[in-house]
C-alpha cells in the first residue's frame, strides 16, 4: 500500500506509484504515460486517518477524490441522525466528480473507515482533462450510467423486498469466493452497518443473522462473515 510506504520514499518514487494507481482506475485506464504523468503533477496527496470525514452532504463543490489507499464508506444522513450507507469504495475507485460536472452542492457525505491517502484533483484541472481527452468524458457518462443503475436496484429492492431478502441480497452482493463454495465478506461490517445499508433496524438485522448464523448458512469471526451454503429464500 502506497500509505504505509511513503515515509521511506522519494517524491519521485511517490509520484511513480501514484501514476501506477492511476493507470488502474477506469476512468484514467486509457490515458498514456505522459498524460498520466501531467496528472500526477496536478493532482495533490493527502492523508486522513480512520473516521476523517472527507465530504459533508450539501458542502460546495471543487474537487474530485480518487482513492490512492484505503477505504471509505459513501453514506447520507438525516437531522436526526438516521444513517444510510450507499456503498463503500476502496483503492482505485473515486467519487465527487458528479458535483464538478453540474455544479451543485455534494450530494452524500463520505468518511475514512481505516486510514487512507487520496490524490485531490481540482475542478479546473478536471475540466481540462475532459477537454483534452473528450473519450474520458464518454467513460465518464458510462460509469455515471453504471452507478445510476445499481441505485436504480437499491431503490426496487427497497420497495419490492422485505428486510431479510434486502439483507440476503447486501450479503451475496458484497461477498467474494472463499475455499471451495464459500463466500467471504471482507468489508468488516457491523450488524448497524447492514442495518443502515438495507434501511432497517438494528434489532431486525441482529435476529435475521443470528437466525442464519445458528442454521449454519453463515458464520462470524469477529467482523468477517463467511457464507457456507445458499441462503434460504425466505426467513
Amino acid at each position: 500500500m502506497i500509505n504505509s510506504l511513503t515515509g521511506s520514499l522519494t517524491s519521485f518514487d511517490r509520484r511513480f506509484m501514484e501514476t501506477m494507481v492511476l493507470k488502474h482506475v477506469s476512468l484514467f485506464s486509457s490515458l498514456d504515460e505522459q498524460a498520466l504523468s501531467i496528472l500526477v503533477e496536478k493532482m495533490v496527496a493527502r492523508s486522513f486517518p480512520k473516521n476523517a470525514i472527507l465530504i459533508n452532504e450539501g458542502d460546495e463543490s471543487d474537487s474530485m477524490y480518487v482513492i490512492l489507499a484505503g477505504k471509505v464508506k459513501v453514506f447520507s444522513r438525516d437531522e436526526n441522525g438516521k444513517e444510510v450507507i450507499i456503498n463503500f469504495q476502496g483503492e482505485g475507485e473515486y467519487f465527487g466528480e458528479l458535483s464538478l460536472l453540474d455544479g451543485h452542492t455534494r450530494s452524500v457525505s463520505v468518511m475514512t473507515i481505516e486510514n487512507s491517502k487520496f490524490g485531490v484533483i481540482a475542478k479546473p484541472d478536471f475540466d481540462q482533462i475532459l477537454a483534452h481527452h473528450p473519450h474520458i468524458a464518454l467513460k465518464l457518462i458510462k460509469q455515471l450510467s453504471e452507478r445510476l443503475r445499481a441505485l436504480t436496484e437499491n431503490v426496487k429492492s427497497l420497495a419490492l423486498m422485505d428486510v431479510y431478502g434486502r439483507v440476503a441480497k447486501t450479503l451475496l452482493e458484497m461477498a467474494e469466493p472463499g475455499e471451495g463454495d464459500k463466500r467471504v465478506i471482507k468489508q468488516k461490517l457491523t450488524q448497524q452497518d447492514i442495518a443502515n445499508i438495507v434501511g432497517a433496524s438494528r434489532e431486525m438485522v441482529t435476529r435475521i443473522i443470528k437466525d442464519l448464523t445458528v442454521g449454519g448458512y453463515i458464520d462470524i469471526q469477529g467482523k468477517t462473515i463467511t457464507i457456507n451454503s445458499r441462503l434460504p429464500h425466505a426467513w
